[in-house]
Order: structure tokens, then C-alpha cells, then sequence
């Protein structure tokens, strides 16, 4: 849910100054720095939450605390690839494989109840999924229309 406060916030912060600054909402520089943003928030969960961020990996994952540092590092690098316009197709792409190749780690997660913020099972389980695909699937459009769609 976090993400998509941040996502949306700073989107609609964007479109707000750059029409006060340039009387045009400039949608494609507003949709990639809203996911810049929410990307470098999300990448810095990955060191804030690294032991419950493990344990949302299935056990057979080797080296799991450097997948999520890995997966942190490249979230952060890519907020910064999508600011670059010469970048952002390639980004995009990469971006949504990304999406689809997290998703089964939320999954996992969300059958076992986990809570990635504190590695305890307290979290709200197989009923988060209703709204974790659904916004993995919004991501995953966002991209494609911002970063690669309108460039």
C-alpha cells in the first residue's frame, strides 16, 4: 500500500508543478519520476527490512541476503535509469521482467503469512494477494506506458 502512496503522490505532485511551472502537466517526465521515487522508497525497504525481506525467498534460494540487497541495488538503479530519457525503453523493459520475476516471492509471502517489515507470520496472508497482483499488474502498465510507451 505504501508504494502506491508514494507512487500516486509524487505523480500527482509532478503533473501539479509542471503545469504551475510550464502550463502542461508533462505526463511522460511525471509518470517516470513517480516511479523513480517509488522504486528508491521500495529499494531502501530492502536494506531497512532485509531479514523479513529473506525470508519472503523460498528456502532453497542460495545467498538469500544478496538477492535482496542485489534486488535493492537494482531498483534504486533503475529509478535513475528511468530519468534518463535515452534509457527509459530499455529500462522499462527490464523493469516489468523484474515485476513478473518478484511476484512469486509476494506469493510466498502472502501463504505464509509474512510480515517482510518484522520476519514474523502475523502478516495479512493469502487475502493480500487480492491486492498485490492487481498492483504488480498496475506497475507492470505503468511502465510500459510511461517509460516505453511515451518515452
Amino acid at each position: 500500500m505504501k508504494p502506491l502512496v508514494v507512487l500516486l503522490t509524487v505523480f500527482g505532485v509532478l503533473v501539479l508543478g509542471a503545469y504551475l511551472l510550464t502550463g502542461r502537466g508533462h505526463a511522460a517526465l511525471a509518470g517516470n519520476g513517480a516511479m523513480a521515487a517509488m522504486l528508491l522508497f521500495t529499494g531502501a525497504g530492502h536494506f531497512a527490512f532485509t531479514q523479513g525481506m529473506m525470508q519472503m525467498l523460498p528456502s532453497f534460494v542460495p545467498a538469500r541476503k544478496a538477492v535482496v540487497w542485489l534486488t535493492g541495488v537494482l531498483e534504486m538503479v533503475a529509478a535513475i535509469a528511468l530519468l534518463v530519457p535515452a534509457l527509459r525503453p530499455t529500462t522499462g523493459w527490464l523493469l516489468i521482467g523484474f515485476f513478473v520475476l518478484i511476484l512469486p516471492a509476494n506469493i510466498h509471502a502472502a501463504r505464509h503469512r509474512l510480515n517482510y517489515q518484522t520476519g514474523t507470520q502475523d502478516g495479512p496472508g493469502p487475502a493480500y494477494l487480492w491486492f498485490r497482483i492487481p498492483l504488480q499488474l498496475l506497475f507492470i502498465d505503468w511502465v510500459w506506458y510511461f517509460a516505453i510507451y511515451l518515452r
